[in-house]
């Protein structure tokens, strides 16, 4: 009787043990982070990912929250029009566009693997094909830096893609900080969002109001657009809780929400990179707010 007893606590003892290993390795494979459960939009994980960059000696310049600036500005080409050739990534000659990456070891697999299914959900709806680094002279170093930050455009050499393990790990953010890295600005940042949201100056945080600047974008005769993984939350960067930007002319309309490119994201990588069609089934399809890759 005690010998059955012990083996039946030892059993027990294993499976709770397996229990509970099992139920970690879910938590790690669905996200890879710790942020609450609620707070998947882009802007909300940018932010916390990046409330210490630019803080400890070699961290790099960043503007608009999460675009890494060259210390040469004179370097820095936007995409503003045709002749910015530079800040684009070259097509091939079967209509392709192809920009080799490297993924640093800092990665779990599991992590890696989510990463990956970021860059390889552009080859399902555009002619961008990320294709890993094989020597290649101009290439994305995508690696675990602090926070979550691209440049702005093909910018030459290696390039940095800092895709932070504590909170960049996410769907929407990997393919915001991929479209920054083709050339892509923020939506609030559009030459016309004026027309569209109107920034609330007197509940931004003091001393970003830079964050709110407005650029001279290329728009591709797409509309505003409120879902895009490129805009960011209603109090970005707010120092009160209440709202730094508000939709015009209707105030309720939901910003800032995205889980994933939307079918103008989608559209705009086409038009920019002129792609000759997009694929039969684009990554379009409605999903749950926390869904990942």
């Amino acid at each position: 009787m005690i010998l059955q007893t012990a083996v039946l606590s030892i059993l027990l003892c294993s499976v709770q043990s397996f229990t509970l290993q099992a139920s970690f390795e879910k938590s790690d494979e669905s996200s890879g982070n710790t942020i609450e459960e609620d707070d998947f939009s882009v802007s909300a994980l940018i932010e916390k990912a990046n409330a210490n960059l630019g803080k400890n000696p070699g961290d790099p310049l960043v503007m608009f929250g999460d675009i890494a600036v060259p210390t040469d500005l004179g370097n820095a080409v936007p995409c503003t029009s045709d002749k910015d050739k530079n800040c684009k990534w070259p097509k091939a000659s079967d209509g392709k566009v192809y920009v080799p990456y490297r993924i640093s070891n800092q990665y779990s697999p599991k992590r890696k693997r989510t990463i990956i299914r970021g860059l390889e959900s552009f080859s399902r709806s555009t002619c961008i094909r990320f294709i890993p680094f094989k020597r290649q002279k101009d290439f994305l170093d995508i690696r675990s830096d602090e926070g979550c930050y691209s440049y702005l455009g093909r910018q030459g050499g290696k390039q940095t893609v800092s895709l932070d393990i504590s909170g960049c790990i996410y769907r929407n953010t990997i393919q915001h900080e991929l479209l920054h890295a083709l050339g892509f600005e923020h939506e609030q940042s559009r030459s016309d969002r004026d027309e569209h949201i109107k920034i609330i100056w007197e509940n931004i945080e003091d001393g970003e109001e830079d964050q709110f600047e407005k650029v001279k974008t290329r728009n591709l005769g797409t509309p505003y657009d409120y879902n895009s993984v490129m805009q960011y939350e209603s109090d970005y960067f707010s120092k009160n809780g209440k709202p730094t930007m508000i939709p015009i002319p209707d105030p309720n309309v939901p910003i800032g929400k995205a889980t994933k490119m939307s079918p103008n994201d989608i559209l705009r990588v086409n038009r920019l990179y002129r792609c000759n069609q997009a694929a039969s089934q684009p990554d379009v399809e409605p999903v749950q707010r926390n869904q990942f890759l």
